[in-house]
């Protein structure tokens, strides 16, 4: 069709006037005259881009929502999944949205080359639209890759923009095809974009934060070559029944084990990539290692995305969060106290000596109190199976007994949890306090006074940081090259920066591969990966990384002190429930009921 309806966020209707029908709406414009216009021209691009989900927001596809459904959070009601009543019907939509960006982008390429555009009329007129079909090339990519990591295989939809009156009856893609397509749409965008977007004198464009470049593109193909070698995707007899309506076989039931190799040399290339362009793993500096280590994962988000952010988001809703993870011990009226940790997560943290608690030699002690205080992270009386953990605990969840992770009211030098402690479920006007006895600490200020947001820092979101290729390259070379000294150099740079002791030599290649992924877990939590790595290491069904069965939490109805063992009596919260066919998510059912020649995941 020749006239588009645009709709602009924050824009309101109007009554209607006298000749509404006599013209065609100021809204209603051609796209012939929006590409002859450079604004508008980037401001198509824009909206190319306002398909990415903000990873600290609680929209579907961001990292939050994703934590919902594992073991990272405890919601106040169950998801579908959890409830095992997931199904087409009730399906997590972000397929039509995201097809929605993906026509976007077509239109943007098939039209930025109007030749009466007065982006031409620029000194570098035609580099800027060869750079702009690069940012939309990949942007229509990655939309592909992250339906692909939800729902499998998709429908490559070409490069012409649909009309009303084309044939939609198509069937999906096999795995493969969507694969080798969007890795060679990938590599031709990474021709067209800058390497780095520069300011005039030569620096790096601070304005330009979140634009795709060479380095953003080569981390993403990281990602997606370690997701095609992984065990849900690569030889999975579970799916050789996964196939067209005409017998085409949708996903790969041979195992290849050469993915691995390329995918070793992908995240090696990024990681390569990434240091001749300036970015390291972010440390903090300071005389006790501990404190150390503990600075630099905190600040990691407050400042140190400028040293280890690959692909960043400028604007983001870290605000939303911080008040999401606050206790009511914080200075401030409003809080929401929703992001509740399980227990099951709190006991994924190594204690400081780099064991797991269940390890021989850990030191843990899950029965009594702390006769001491550490000053910063917790005080007298607090239950012992908090003392002595990892530094990365301390950043990432707030416990009974925790320093208040922002500015406190007045008074307050600890979180209190029991019902009639300063942050429980029956002090103050606001019941609003975490059901599980834990909240997320990770990505907070402890700067920050809720109250009248003064020491507030503004930052932006990371999507890919170095640390993630750190431990592509590390889970990538394991299964490839099990023993490669490389391994341990990347995997121990993550462990020492997060204050535990690096591994030695002599694990076996099994022993690795638990280690890399309990790494993983902990370093990455709440970023959005814990929901995809469970599903392409086939583990929910295990110990490691099970997602069904019972998840527990703090007694918060009982207790009267810190030091009163009844609130720490280890409660149910939810019983969830996993079905295998939860791997892979079923397309909404009003997608297949427009599109017959589609068939809906297996199991459902």
């Amino acid at each position: 069709m020749k006239y588009l309806l645009i709709i602009i966020l924050g824009a309101t209707l109007v009554g209607c006037k006298k000749g509404y029908f006599d013209s065609i709406p100021q809204d209603l414009v051609s796209i012939d005259v929006i590409f002859k216009d450079k604004t508008e021209t980037e401001n198509w691009l824009a909206s190319v881009y306002s398909f990415l989900p903000d990873p600290w927001s609680t929209t579907t596809g961001s990292g939050r929502y994703w934590a919902g459904f594992t073991e990272e959070l405890e919601l106040n009601s169950a998801t579908v999944q959890a409830s095992g009543l997931l199904s087409g019907a009730n399906s997590i939509n972000t397929w039509n949205n995201t097809y929605q960006g993906i026509r976007m982008a077509n239109i943007f390429m098939a039209n930025v080359e109007n030749s009466e555009t007065n982006l031409l009329k620029e000194p570098n007129g035609r580099e800027l639209i060869e750079q702009y079909k690069g940012e939309a090339r990949f942007l229509r990519a990655y939309y592909y890759w992250t339906l692909m990591k939800l729902y499998g295989p998709v429908i490559l939809v070409g490069d012409e923009p649909g009309k009303y009156n084309d044939d939609y009856q198509l069937p999906r893609n096999s795995w493969s095809e969507c694969i080798d397509y969007i890795l060679a749409e990938m590599d031709a965008a990474q021709q067209m974009v800058p390497d780095k977007h520069l300011t005039s004198s030569g620096a790096e464009d601070a304005t330009q934060t979140g634009r795709i470049n060479k380095l953003v593109i080569s981390a993403v193909r990281s990602q997606v070559l370690l997701f095609d070698a992984s065990p849900l995707f690569n030889g999975n007899p579970d799916y050789a029944n996964f196939r067209n309506s005409d017998g085409k076989q949708l996903m790969n039931t041979g195992y290849d084990a050469g993915k691995w190799a390329k995918a070793a040399a992908a995240a090696k290339a990024a990681i390569d990539h990434a240091k001749a362009n300036g970015r390291n793993i972010f440390r903090a500096t300071h005389a006790d290692p501990f404190v150390a280590a503990f600075n630099s994962y905190r600040d990691l988000f407050l400042s140190g995305w400028s040293t280890e952010g690959i692909w960043t988001r400028a604007v983001t809703a870290y605000s939303t969060w911080e008040n999401d993870a606050a206790p009511r011990a914080a200075n401030g009226n409003s809080f929401n106290a929703s992001l509740s940790v399980t227990q099951e997560m709190v006991d994924k943290f190594r204690m400081t000596n780099g064991k797991s608690i269940d390890e021989a030699g850990s030191n843990y002690n899950p029965n009594g109190f702390s006769t001491t205080a550490k000053a910063g992270y917790y005080v007298t009386g607090t239950a012992n199976m908090y003392v002595n953990r990892e530094p990365r605990f301390y950043n990432t969840v707030t416990f009974n007994g925790a320093t208040v992770p922002f500015v406190a009211k007045s008074g307050q030098t600890h979180v209190q949890y029991w019902p009639t402690g300063n942050s429980g479920n029956a002090n103050g006007s606001e019941p609003k306090f975490p059901r599980t006895g834990y909240l997320v600490r990770k990505h907070t200020n402890p700067s920050r006074n809720l109250s009248n947001n003064a020491g507030n820092v503004v930052r932006p979101a990371m999507y890919i940081r170095l640390a993630e290729l750190y431990l592509n390259y590390a889970e990538a070379l394991n299964e490839a090259d099990p023993g490669n000294p490389e391994i341990l150099v990347h995997l121990n740079a993550i462990r020492t920066r997060g204050g535990i002791p690096a591994l030695a030599a002599g694990l076996s290649q099994a022993e690795m591969r638990k280690q890399i992924q309990l790494e993983r877990c902990i370093e990455l939590a709440y970023e959005g990966h814990r929901f995809f790595d469970v599903r392409r290491w086939k583990i929910a069904n295990t110990n490691e990384g099970r997602q069904g069965g019972d998840f527990t939490g703090m007694n918060v109805y009982a207790g009267n002190g810190l030091t009163d063992a009844a609130f720490y009596a280890r409660t149910r919260m939810s019983t969830r429930v996993w079905d295998n066919k939860y791997y892979i998510f079923p397309i909404p059912q009003s997608e297949l009921n427009k599109n017959f020649a589609m068939v809906q995941a297996p199991g459902y």
